[in-house]
């Protein structure tokens, strides 16, 4: 399986913080003058915003459908113009908040694994995997303060995805991808401080 260097991943449940410490890493990594590009799933290109329309339920799709569009978005995030392939490949440290492994666990569950590991199987995964744990009653009292839903953002759901994610997580773990896992229930500095540990060693590195 191809690894991609310099590229990171954050995956976890709705509320597990992924956006902040994105937000964050993204600050550190310019004070610290590592030329960096922190970017996200789904994208804001054209077939992220169809995805984006289907997640705030304006716009009701197939799960089926919504798993392919997710795949075509990807596959353009990877290999289009200025993605994350031309990004890495000119030495920039990409973190991009989901990758891969957030619609083995989503859509695995919304229409079945065969379809989801058919349309992923063949991307390159990162050089180092972050996963946020964190258990979904704290996740969800995070995204009970938000002023909109998403369709997936539910308990009951969110309980589905987190034992996905920790299952898919525990098979990534010693293959080609590094994986850390932090506990995403801890406050935010102290989330922040996990995460640039595991970074730390790929933005040192040319």
């Amino acid at each position: 399986m191809e690894t991609i260097r310099r590229f990171v991943v954050f995956e976890g449940i709705d509320g597990s913080g992924t956006s902040t410490q994105l937000a964050r890493l993204g600050e550190r990594l310019s004070r610290e003058g590592v030329a960096h590009w922190t970017t996200a799933e789904p994208t804001p290109g054209p077939v992220g915003r169809l995805i984006r329309e289907a997640l705030s339920g304006s716009s009701p799709l197939h799960p089926d459908t919504v798993a392919r569009l997710f795949a075509a978005d990807r596959g353009e995030h990877l290999f289009g113009a200025d993605g994350i392939l031309a990004r890495t490949g000119r030495g920039e440290l990409v973190v991009s908040d989901r990758f891969v492994l957030s619609s083995l666990a989503y859509q695995g569950l919304t229409c079945g694994p065969d379809l989801p590991v058919a349309l992923n199987g063949g991307f390159p995964r990162p050089e180092l995997l972050l996963f946020f744990d964190i258990d979904p009653e704290t996740s969800m009292g995070r995204v009970a303060a938000r002023p909109d839903r998403e369709i997936y953002e539910t308990l009951a759901f969110q309980r589905k995805v987190a034992e996905a994610y920790r299952s898919l997580v525990a098979s990534w773990e010693g293959g080609p991808a590094r994986v850390a896992r932090i506990d995403a229930a801890l406050g935010p500095d102290e989330v922040e401080e996990a995460v640039w540990e595991a970074v730390r060693p790929i933005a040192g590195r040319a």
